[in-house]
């Protein structure tokens, strides 16, 4: 419970202090179960920090507001809302002299140091594996590790976040630092730094956490998407998921699916491919996450400027069977949902080589589709026909929560013109502030 969001929407609505004292310590005491002293001082104390906030203005303390909600827009749920605000984000932190920047909407960026490429990337954990921190610091922690593989890099650090509400058990803090450090020792990257803090302070009740990982590799040849060719074959390797599907699986009563989701099988074949000398032909890696092949084909496309085709037939195979079978009596689409598969853009020539180098390691790897040239588009084949295969607005609903949720979408067009009118607000005080600072003389051009 946020109780500092709680009184401001009560002072909003026109509530006078007194009733806001009392329902918020209603609400706090049947958190806290503590005195009831302690409770009515809290709850004051709380009204009186939200007022002293009330009636501020100006850059460092207000924000033009885009009226649209995060859930409304689909914020983090990998569909087209997600990758709309994304591309904003990469509009506001603009044009760098990254080697490959956040504009590419690749897995991670790089920059050129010392004669290599330094490249960097951080995931946030699953939101709902919050109750399971072990889990939520394992798939993060692999999560990570993938996104630095698949740009060609060489993982060599570790570092992590993790914030739990006032009322969550510090147990939570350690289970989630060793799901961390177990994938980091096995694949001998080590965890070097990272930080632990409260979510809101003391303003955030219950036990909810969240946390990111992020990792740092070096690189002799990247494998970004932009590098993406026409004449291009699509392999892709099994794929048994992640944290969405571990959990899909907790919460929709599979919870046997689980132990499916806990390998290395990405990280290993990614090793195996940067230590041979086919992997300087591959021109592009990525990891079937963001939205599921619905997604990620998407984006390549539009980054690479090619048309992209995938087989519906050849992409079936490459689901675990447990994880297939779960999401068939669940009706969720495969097609739209992280898969943990990892997806490679190589020459046909080089396309046996690839496939032998990853089959060495036990894992099934096949062609599901090819690159040609034509509008950036993004393209399913089912049964020898070209079916939609366009991100949806939400990535594929998978929890009963997400079913319910999935039923209301609002008029995307509309919504994107309050996003947009919001990144332009955000990208003018960028301008307005580093201004005032060099007029200051803080600020020197280089």
């Amino acid at each position: 419970m946020d109780v500092e969001e709680y009184v401001r929407m009560h002072l909003a609505a026109g509530d006078d202090e007194e009733s806001i004292i009392k329902s918020l310590a209603e609400r706090v005491g049947e958190i806290k179960r503590t005195k009831p002293a302690y409770v009515q001082a809290f709850s004051r104390a709380v009204v009186e920090e939200v007022k002293n906030t009330r009636g501020l203005s100006g850059d460092f303390f207000s924000f033009d507001p885009a009226l649209v909600k995060m859930g409304e827009f689909g914020v983090g749920s990998r569909g087209k809302g997600d990758f709309f605000a994304h591309r904003e984000i990469a509009r506001i932190i603009g044009k760098t002299r990254a080697s490959v920047g956040v504009d590419e909407m690749d897995d991670a960026g790089a920059v050129r140091a010392c004669g290599e490429y330094i490249v960097c990337t951080v995931d946030g954990m699953h939101s709902r594996l919050s109750d399971y921190p072990y889990l939520a610091g394992f798939h993060v922690t692999r999560a990570t590790l993938r996104d630095l593989y698949v740009m060609g890099a060489k993982p060599v650090m570790l570092f992590s976040d993790i914030h739990v509400a006032d009322d969550g058990d510090v147990a939570k803090i350690f289970d989630y630092t060793a799901g961390i450090t177990t994938v980091g020792e096995a694949m001998n990257v080590p965890l070097v730094t990272g930080s632990t803090l409260r979510i809101g302070g003391d303003m955030v009740l219950g036990n909810r956490m969240t946390g990111c990982v992020g990792a740092v590799g070096v690189a002799h040849h990247l494998t970004a998407r932009k590098s993406t060719q026409p004449g291009d074959v699509l392999l892709m390797t099994e794929g048994a998921g992640g944290g969405t599907i571990a959990t899909s699986a907790i919460y929709s009563g599979f919870p046997e699916v689980v132990e499916e989701t806990i390998n290395l099988n990405f990280l290993v074949t990614c090793e195996a491919l940067i230590k041979d000398p086919v992997f300087s032909q591959i021109h592009a890696m990525t990891d079937v996450t963001n939205g599921g092949l619905r997604g990620d084909i998407f984006e390549m496309a539009e980054t690479a400027r090619c048309r992209m085709v995938v087989r519906e037939e050849d992409t079936l195979p490459l689901v675990n069977h447990k994880v297939r079978e779960m999401l068939e009596v669940l009706e969720i689409d495969y097609l739209g949902v992280s898969l943990d598969a990892l997806l490679i853009v190589v020459p046909e020539s080089a396309s046996g080589a690839v496939t032998r180098v990853i089959s060495s390691t036990g894992v099934t790897c096949r062609e599901i589709g090819y690159v040609e040239e034509g509008k950036p588009a993004s393209v399913l084949m089912k049964e020898g026909k070209e079916h939609d295969f366009q991100p949806r607005f939400r990535e594929s609903a998978y929890t009963p929560v997400k079913k319910v949720v999935d039923t209301e979408v609002g008029d995307f067009e509309e919504m994107k013109k309050g996003v947009l009118r919001a990144s332009e607000a955000a990208i003018a005080k960028k301008e307005r502030v580093l201004t005032q600072l060099r007029e200051r003389g803080v600020l020197h051009e280089t």
